[in-house]
């Protein structure tokens, strides 16, 4: 396992590490949680996290696929880096901020979730721990190694709980533009996918999983 030595997993429920806090509660958003969080916070800036990258690499059952015609979500892979958004989350708030992560993020148990540093892009020069999702590369739905053109026809056919998992991409991709940022693979994917699937003009007020 690539690391920086500053990864915690959980364990689980709300006697792990973390889950009780003792002060505020970081959280690292690089998909969906940028743009339709769903949970209340008291800060919100850009955050890089080094040691693992944003990739389409989790078959989706549920928020953007189904069983039988499986979408792709984006999971934390190992290596490299990832811009995104870090969310502070008042101490008291932690644990309905938690339990709602859970139920969104954790359905299927694709997700590990870690501990991991990330520094804060506001121009303090911050580093601090933060909740992040990695994806959990034992898990059947974990989706190694396909290629562009194979990404494309999954998000293009596929239709979940939250909707259609081409306004999943292009929401990202719109909120990676808004920050600045390309990701060259979600670009590609978007690019054959607009004007047939415009960007949504509104986020969907449900939960839209992942990360």
């Amino acid at each position: 396992m690539v690391d920086d030595g500053a990864t915690q997993e959980k364990a689980g429920g709300a006697g792990a590490p973390g889950r009780q806090a003792a002060g505020d509660v970081w959280v690292f958003a690089y998909g969906s949680l940028m743009w339709n969080p769903g949970f209340a916070f008291a800060e919100r800036c850009e955050a890089r996290l080094v040691g693992a990258h944003r990739t389409l690499c989790v078959y989706s059952f549920h928020h953007r696929g189904t069983p039988e015609a499986p979408g792709l979500v984006l999971g934390l892979d190992l290596g490299g880096s990832c811009r995104g958004i870090a969310y502070r989350v008042a101490a008291a708030d932690w644990p309905e901020t938690h339990a709602y992560l859970t139920a969104r993020e954790q359905i299927s148990g694709v997700y590990r979730e870690v501990d991991r540093r990330i520094r804060l892009m506001d121009g303090s020069g911050r580093d601090t721990a933060a909740v992040a999702y990695l994806v959990n590369r034992a898990h059947p739905q974990y989706a190694r190694g396909l290629s562009l053109e194979d990404q494309l026809h999954l998000v293009r056919r596929s239709h979940g709980k939250s909707g259609p998992n081409a306004d999943y991409v292009l929401a990202t991709v719109a909120a990676l533009e808004h920050l600045g940022l390309s990701d060259p693979a979600l670009a590609f994917i978007a690019r054959h996918l607009v004007p047939a699937h415009p960007v949504p003009e509104t986020a969907p007020d449900d939960g839209s999983g992942p990360i």
